[in-house]
C-alpha cells in the first residue's frame, strides 16, 4: 500500500495527435488501425535506433532533490530499489543490521555516482528506527520517500505447524515495525510538502509457494508465469522508483503486483 500527495496530471498525446494529422494530409485515407500501427512503428524505431538514450530519458533526474530511505537495502530488492531511486537523482539512505553489508552497498552505489548515506538499522528495534529517521533528517535535510522493504520469514512449511513465536516475529517486523517507521517518516514528509511510502511484500500473500531450494518447484512455478521466468531484483526496483515519481502521482492506496503474470487478470 502506498500514500502520496496528488499533484498534476500526466503528459502525453502530442506525438499521437501530430502523427494522426500527418496521416490525414495524405491523399488516400488510412484506416484507424493503420494509423495506430504507424504510430507504434515510429515509437519502436526511435527506441531501436538508440535504446540507451531512450532508457536514460525515462529516468533522468526525475527524483532530483528527493531523499529516500530504503530499509534492508544492501542486497536483493532493497539494493535494486536504492539503485533505481539513486539513478533518478534521489539521495538514498541505505541500511542493514550489519555494518559490513552497509559499507559494501555504500561503496557500490558511490561507484555508480549515486548520492548515498548508510547506517546500521534493525527495524525491529525502536531506537534503530528513530535513529534512522533522525540521521536522515540531520544529514540529508528531510525525508521524501520511504521504501519499507525489511521483512522476516522464520518459518517454511504448513501454516498449521507454525508456532506462536513465529507469528509474533512476523507481525512485529513485517507489520508493526513497518507501520511505526512510517509514523516516524510521514511528519518529516509533511514538512517538505508530501511524499511517498511503498511497502514491499510477497506474492505469497496471495498464493502460497514451495521452498525455493527445490528446483522442481521453481520449474513448476515458471510454468504458471506468463513470462515463463523468475523476475530480477532490478525489475522490482524500477517499479518502486516509478511509484515514487511524479509520473505515478495519481496512484495511491493500491497494491501493485510485479509477478510475471502469475496473477494476471486479463
Amino acid at each position: 500500500m502506498r500514500r502520496r500527495r496528488k499533484r498534476g496530471g500526466r503528459a502525453g498525446g502530442w506525438r499521437a495527435r501530430t502523427l494522426f494529422h500527418a496521416q490525414r494530409t495524405r491523399r488516400r485515407r488510412r484506416s484507424p488501425k493503420n494509423v495506430v500501427t504507424d504510430m507504434l512503428r515510429g515509437v519502436f524505431r526511435c527506441l531501436l535506433t538508440n535504446p540507451v538514450t531512450g532508457k536514460r530519458n525515462m529516468s533522468q533526474s526525475s527524483l532530483a532533490g528527493k531523499v529516500a530511505i530504503v530499509t534492508a537495502s544492501t542486497d536483493g530488492i532493497g539494493l535494486a530499489a536504492a539503485q533505481a531511486l539513486g539513478q533518478r537523482g534521489a539521495h538514498v539512505v541505505v541500511s542493514s543490521r550489519r555494518q559490513v553489508n552497509v559499507d559494501k552497498a555504500v561503496a557500490l552505489l558511490q561507484s555508480q555516482s549515486i548520492q548515498v548515506t548508510g547506517t546500521i538499522c534493525n527495524v525491529g528495534k525502536s531506537e534503530d528506527r528513530e535513529k534512522l529517521v533522525q540521521m536522515t533528517v540531520e544529514q540529508c535535510g528531510g525525508v521524501d520517500i520511504l521504501v519499507s522493504n525489511a521483512a522476516v520469514n522464520p518459518f517454511f512449511g504448513n501454516i498449521m505447524d507454525s508456532t506462536e513465536a513465529v507469528w509474533d516475529k512476523i507481525l512485529d517486523v513485517n507489520v508493526k515495525s513497518a507501520f511505526l517507521l512510517t509514523k516516524l517518516a510521514v511528519p518529516q514528509m509533511e514538512k517538505r510538502g508530501g511524499g511517498s511510502v511503498v511497502f514491499v511484500s510477497s506474492v505469497a500473500g496471495y498464493q502460497p509457494m514451495q521452498l525455493w531450494q527445490n528446483e522442481d518447484a521453481v520449474e513448476e512455478l515458471k510454468k504458471q508465469l506468463g513470462i515463463k521466468r523468475i523476475g530480477e531484483p532490478e525489475e522490482i526496483g524500477g517499479v518502486i522508483a516509478f511509484l515514487c515519481s511524479e509520473e505515478a502521482s495519481y496512484i495511491t492506496g493500491e497494491t501493485v503486483t510485479v509477478t510475471g503474470g502469475i496473477s494476471c487478470r486479463l
